[in-house]
Parts: structure tokens; C-alpha cells; sequence
């Protein structure tokens, strides 16, 4: 019931400026399950105004993280618009076992070097927390501008840890966002593995055509 009850506080509490950073940080996500290029100028104005909400929670690797999103958004809006012959460049792949160690070394070292800076540099009162948080978001936004289907994996990872620290410093409309994130990031992995499979399926299936063609 306590918690209930700072929820509706919280919702009651939140600004303008909040509820428009969640309804497009919403739409973001929306975007990106259905593989639409919308994700990122969606998204692009959710983060440079979390940019702003961060540093004033005091929560700066979440102000960080949301300056390299908006970095990596017109990076991944670039790479996402490539085509060739009238056909998208990038297409939805899986991690490889070197992709997937590279990935975990990244978010090892972010975590390490993020806590470090938090701890020593900054009056923060959760930088392990606030910094694992980042160092998962850094990853999985990486992954997703090459449209690799494990940057889901590291959004949930985000999401969940999220939720707790934003509750805590007061922004509790932008935890129950993350809520709704950890939902949609759970659809969006079953989705993208769907078209991942769906788009298989003709290349694997054309030799056997071939064959059934030549007999």
C-alpha cells in the first residue's frame, strides 16, 4: 500500500516535461519492435530531455547514457536508412559467440570505468546502481543500431534496473515508463526473432527450389 500510495504521489507530482519525455520514449520503443526508423527521431526527444531530468535527480550516468543515446540514435537513424538496389542494408541478425563476448567485455568495462567516475567525481548516492543501469543501456543500444536481436536482452537487463532507481529519486511516472519498457522489450525480442526467422526462410529454402526446377 505504501508503494501505491507514493505512486500516486509521484504521478501526481510529475511535470509536463516528464510526461512528454515517457509518451516518446514510449513510441521509441514501439518503433523499434516493429522495426520502423521512427525509433530514433522518437527517441531523440525522449533522451535530450532525460539529458536535462537526470542531471537535476542527480542520477549523471543516466544523463550520460542518455547523451550517448542521443549520439547513437543519429548514428543507428544513418545506418538503418542504407539501402541498396531498393533493399535495406542492415537486417536483423543474432550475436555471434565473438559478438556476444565483445558485448559483455564493453558492458564490463563501461560498468568499471562509470562507477569509477560516479564514485570519485560526483556527489552520487548510487553510482553502483546508477552505473550497471548505464553500462547495460551503452550495450544495448550499440547492439540495436547494428540490429543485433540480443540488444533486447540488454534493454530488459536496463529496465529492470531502472525501475528501482528512478522510484527512489523521486521520478516515479518515468519508473512505471520502465514498466511499460520492460514489456514492450520482451515483445520486441519475441518479434524480432520472428522476422529473423521469417527472413531466413527464403534464402534457405532457394536451393531446394532450384533443385525442384532443374528435376
Amino acid at each position: 500500500m505504501e508503494i501505491l500510495e507514493r505512486l500516486w504521489e509521484g504521478l501526481l507530482a510529475t511535470t509536463p516535461l516528464e510526461f512528454v519525455a515517457v509518451f516518446f520514449g514510449i513510441a521509441s520503443v514501439m518503433f523499434s519492435r516493429l522495426e520502423n526508423i521512427w525509433v530514433y527521431p522518437t527517441g531523440i526527444v525522449n533522451t535530450t530531455i532525460y539529458i536535462y531530468l537526470s542531471i537535476v535527480a542527480g542520477l549523471y550516468a543516466e544523463a550520460g547514457v542518455n547523451f550517448y543515446y542521443t549520439v547513437m540514435s543519429i548514428v543507428g537513424w544513418w545506418l538503418w536508412a542504407q539501402k541498396r538496389e531498393g533493399k535495406k542494408v542492415l537486417r536483423i541478425t543474432r550475436s555471434s559467440q565473438r559478438e556476444w563476448l565483445g558485448a559483455l567485455v564493453f558492458f564490463g568495462l563501461c560498468w568499471a570505468i562509470l562507477f569509477f567516475i560516479l564514485k570519485k567525481l560526483t556527489d552520487s548516492t548510487v553510482p553502483l546502481a546508477d552505473g550497471f543501469a548505464a553500462a547495460a543501456a551503452y550495450t544495448g543500444m550499440w547492439l540495436m543500431a547494428r540490429k543485433k536481436l540480443e540488444n533486447w536482452l540488454w534493454w530488459i537487463v536496463t529496465n529492470v534496473a531502472s525501475m528501482p532507481l528512478y522510484f527512489v529519486k523521486g521520478f516515479v511516472f518515468t519508473s512505471f515508463q520502465y514498466l511499460v519498457f520492460l514489456v514492450l522489450a520482451i515483445l520486441g525480442y519475441m518479434e524480432w526473432r520472428r522476422k529473423m526467422r521469417v527472413s531466413i526462410l527464403p534464402e534457405s529454402s532457394e536451393p531446394a527450389k532450384q533443385t525442384a526446377t532443374r528435376r
